[in-house]
């Protein structure tokens, strides 16, 4: 299978690294395509534009816009890795999304109807974070997060969610944690993709 990894953190040390490598290694070790698309390192232009938007609707994209979604075409599954900050993801990410997921490319609205167009594919996210899951759901944020990332842009995309990852407490993760955290991602791709 054909698997994209859609990365961004702007540390090469960061635990969010760690997280590519794994899912990285598990994948290429057990025969399938990996295509790391890691943002920062393309230093891709996250902004949003007029031209962006008029170009949009016309199905008119940037170059850079149209080698992100050939990769996506290409991709049978795809991996979101990104830490959590101010209760969503990096701005990057973000812009990626705005631009990348375009209309018409990665949805479109038949008749008033809205309809994701990346039907037949598989999304897993990762996402770190700073706050205890206890936290997180006694205000409701994991709900929330769900909501805007889940619902809001993946599925609603017509992406498949096999996973979403929420590892918390990660700037005072230990090493026990965080090799726990590993084995549970090769597990889970091991389980869902590689056994397809």
């Amino acid at each position: 299978m054909k698997h994209l990894i859609i990365y961004a953190h702007p540390i090469d040390g960061s635990l969010n690294n760690h997280f590519k490598q794994i899912v990285k290694d598990t994948l290429l070790q057990n025969g399938q395509e990996v295509i790391v698309r890691d943002l920062y390192q393309l230093n891709f232009n996250p902004v949003l534009s007029y031209d962006d938007i008029n170009g949009q609707r016309r199905g008119i994209v940037d170059q850079d816009v149209k080698r992100e979604q050939d990769y996506i075409i290409w991709a049978d599954a795809i991996t979101f890795i990104y830490p959590i900050w101010w209760t969503g993801m990096p701005a990057i990410m973000k812009g990626y999304i705005d631009r990348v997921f375009s209309y018409g490319f990665a949805y479109r609205y038949d008749a008033g109807v809205q309809k994701g167009l990346l039907t037949g594919k598989s999304a897993y996210i990762i996402n770190s974070h700073g706050k205890s899951m206890m936290e997180y759901q006694e205000t409701g944020m994991d709900k929330a997060l769900q909501l805007t990332s889940d619902n809001g842009i993946y599925s609603y995309c017509g992406l498949e969610i096999k996973r979403h990852f929420f590892f918390d407490r990660a700037d005072r993760a230990d090493d026990h944690t965080v090799n726990a955290w590993g084995s549970q991602l090769r597990q889970v791709y091991l389980e869902n993709e590689l056994a397809v």
